[in-house]
C-alpha cells in the first residue's frame, strides 16, 4: 500500500515542456485526433506526457539509477521510447491536472493523489507487444493551460511563451496516395511579416519541417518537397489568414486566425505515485466505462481498467533494486 510519504515530487522547468513539444510534433503523422478543439487538448496531453517521461529520467539521472532507454515497437508507438529498470520495461502513465481547484488541492495537500485511480485505457492494455513483466508507473503533472482566445491573450500581455500550431486535416496528414504534394505555396494576407515552421513527412515517411518568412500578402515557395503535411506553427499570434496551396491537390487550404491552438503547458508540479506489474494489473483492476467522472477528468473518454492509487507500490522499492542490481 502507498502512503503520502511514499509519493515522490519533482520540479518543473521550461525544458520539458519544450521537449514534450518537440515529441508531439514529431508523432502527429501517427497520432490519431477526434475533431474540433479536442484535437489541441489531445496534443497538450501529448506534451504533458512527454514532458513527465523527460522528468523522469532527469531524476532517474540525478539520483544515480541504473537505467536504459529502449524504443517502442515499429508502427505502434512510433517515435516513443521506454525507461528499462533492472530489465523491466516502465510504461508511464502521466495525468495532466490543469483545473486550477484541483491544483490547489494538490499543493495543499498532496495526499489527495491516494484517492485518485491508477487508469490504464482497456485498448493499450490489451495490446499484445506488451510483456506480463512490464511496469505501469503511474504520474500526475500540476500545470495550467490555455483554452480560450481570452486565456491566450492574457498569457501574451504577461510576455509568458506560447506555442500556437494549426494540425492539418487528415486528408493532408495521411493521405490515402502517397505522391508529392508539389512546389507549396504560401500566402499571409497580414500587413506583418510572419514566421512559420510547415511539418510533415518526405518520401521515406521521415518528419521534417520547414521555416519561412511570409511577407505581407506575397507568395513564398517551400523549397521542401514535402508527402504530407501534420501541422502549422507560427510564432506570432496571427492576425489574418494564412492560405497553403498544393499544385498537385489543386486545393488551396486557409487557416483562419481562430484556427490555431496554444500547445505550450504551464507545468509547475511532477509527483510520482507508484508503479504495478502488469499481470498483477490485469488481475486487480477493474472496468470503467467511457464518461465516468474521476478524478483526472469530468468524463473519461474511453474505456478504461483502474486500481486505486493508494494499491500501488513504493517506487522507492523498485529504485533501490535497479542500484544493487548495478552494484
Amino acid at each position: 500500500m502507498l502512503s503520502a510519504s511514499d509519493l515522490i515530487p519533482l520540479s518543473y522547468t521550461r525544458d520539458l515542456t519544450e521537449g514534450g513539444i518537440a515529441y508531439a510534433l514529431r508523432s502527429m503523422p501517427y497520432a490519431h485526433f477526434r475533431t474540433g478543439n479536442s484535437v489541441y487538448e489531445s496534443l497538450r496531453h501529448t506534451v504533458a506526457s512527454a514532458a513527465v517521461q523527460l522528468a523522469f529520467r532527469r531524476y532517474l539521472s540525478e539520483q544515480n539509477i541504473p537505467f536504459e532507454v529502449q524504443g517502442a515497437a515499429p508502427f505502434t508507438e512510433h517515435e516513443r521510447h521506454d525507461v528499462l529498470l533492472s530489465g523491466r520495461r516502465c510504461v508511464i502513465q502521466a495525468f495532466l491536472i490543469s483545473q486550477r481547484d484541483q491544483i490547489a488541492d494538490l499543493q495543499r495537500n498532496p495526499q489527495v493523489l491516494l484517492g485518485a485511480p491508477a487508469l490504464v485505457a482497456s485498448d493499450q492494455h490489451a495490446w499484445e507487444g506488451h510483456s506480463p513483466l512490464d511496469l505501469y508507473l503511474f504520474a500526475f503533472l500540476a500545470g495550467h493551460v490555455t483554452i480560450s482566445s481570452h486565456d491566450l491573450q492574457k498569457v501574451i500581455e504577461a510576455r509568458e511563451p506560447y506555442y500556437l500550431v494549426h494540425v492539418m486535416p487528415e486528408t493532408w496528414n495521411r493521405p490515402r496516395k502517397w505522391n508529392p504534394l508539389g512546389t507549396l505555396i504560401v500566402k499571409s494576407e497580414s500587413e506583418e511579416t510572419q514566421t512559420l515552421e510547415i511539418g510533415g513527412q518526405d518520401e521515406g515517411r521521415a518528419m521534417q519541417s520547414c521555416t519561412v518568412e511570409l511577407p505581407p500578402r506575397r507568395r513564398v515557395e517551400i523549397p521542401n518537397e514535402f508527402f504530407s503535411l501534420s501541422y502549422v506553427h507560427t510564432r506570432s499570434s496571427p492576425n489574418a489568414r494564412i492560405g497553403l496551396h498544393s499544385p498537385t491537390r489543386r486545393e488551396t487550404y486557409l487557416i483562419g486566425t481562430q484556427d490555431w491552438g496554444n500547445i505550450w503547458v504551464y507545468g509547475m508540479q511532477v509527483v510520482l505515485t507508484g508503479y504495478i506489474r502488469r499481470d498483477e494489473f490485469s488481475r486487480r483492476a477493474s472496468f470503467l466505462q467511457t464518461g465516468s467522472r474521476i478524478f483526472q477528468y469530468n468524463a473519461t473518454q474511453v474505456k478504461n481498467l483502474a486500481v486505486s492509487v493508494s494499491e500501488l507500490k513504493p517506487l522507492s522499492a523498485l529504485f533501490e533494486q535497479a542500484r544493487m542490481q548495478k552494484d
